[in-house]
């Protein structure tokens, strides 16, 4: 059963409301000492830039208290658990590079959804033996500018970048060359419709040749939705509100749009999975 917290509008006095206006001051007040509540405020905590500040974990702040005050933010369950999603998904992919490479095959990876992409793009410049190119997708502007001067940093010449809607299966479809590889990292975990996310997947399942791998992730529980959802804005500047879906609904989602049966995998905080579905024959 899918969870959804909702921000609520409370009477003034009501003592939960009290508590969340109590709350988002105090952040408000961490965004005067630390970068990255700052940067949450600025973008948005669900954006891009955000996502590539929690990747980096390099805590930075004003002087003495700064760092110690964005440690902490930091170390949030929620955050920790973005980067070992963020390990476990590229143990993935280098295991897909490597059966490819086995093979004798190249590959060309597309994410629909990459923001600035940190994750794809320092696994590239660390693995790539010229036999693997990247297309990074996304409608925030910011994080496509981040990513295109991290590409820049690390010499990569065979990532590019592009406009694009991950939800869109018409859009999906004017991608050129056909990828190996599509990946979902993030995104479906911020959408509250459901039938985005499966025209996502069915719009993912049309644009992958036969046998074509899509990884995807998932959020399967979270312990801070009413936190988040209360005190947080979004990249809109609305209040930022999560699902959190059981792993086998989209399991089922995939299927549906016609992928066969793969493999998924937990992080080790329990908040994150990453699935595995490879496209049948043509």
């Amino acid at each position: 059963m899918t969870t959804q917290i909702t921000a609520v509008s409370q009477p003034r006095l009501n003592p939960s409301a009290l508590r969340w206006r109590a709350m988002r001051g105090l952040m408000r007040l961490g965004a005067r000492l630390s970068h990255g509540i700052a940067l949450g405020f600025r973008h948005g905590f669900d954006s891009g830039p955000m996502l590539d500040y929690v990747y980096r974990n390099r805590a930075q702040g004003a002087p003495i208290i700064g760092p110690i005050v964005d440690r902490l933010y930091l170390n949030q369950i929620g955050w920790r658990a973005i980067r070992a999603r963020r390990v476990l998904l590229e143990r993935v992919l280098l295991q897909l590079i490597e059966e490819r490479r086995a093979n004798g095959d190249t590959t060309h990876i597309v994410d629909i959804a990459a923001g600035p992409g940190r994750y794809l793009l320092e696994l590239i410049a660390a693995v790539d033996r010229g036999d693997l190119s990247a297309l990074c997708r996304d409608l925030d502007p910011a994080g496509q500018a981040q990513g295109r001067a991290l590409a820049d940093e690390l010499g990569l010449r065979s990532v590019t970048f592009q406009r694009g809607d991950a939800t869109d299966p018409l859009d999906l479809a004017q991608i050129s060359p056909r990828p190996d590889i599509v990946i979902a990292s993030g995104i479906y975990e911020l959408l509250t419709d459901d039938r985005l996310i499966m025209r996502s997947m069915a719009g993912v399942h049309e644009l992958l040749p036969a046998n074509g791998v899509f990884v995807f992730t998932t959020q399967v529980r979270h312990p801070q939705l009413d936190l988040i959802a209360n005190v947080l804005p979004n990249r809109n500047g609305d209040p930022w509100i999560m699902l959190t879906r059981p792993l086998g609904e989209l399991e089922t989602w995939v299927k549906r749009a016609g992928f066969a049966g793969g493999r998924s995998f937990i992080e080790p905080n329990g908040l994150f999975a990453v699935s595995v579905a490879r496209r049948g024959a043509l």
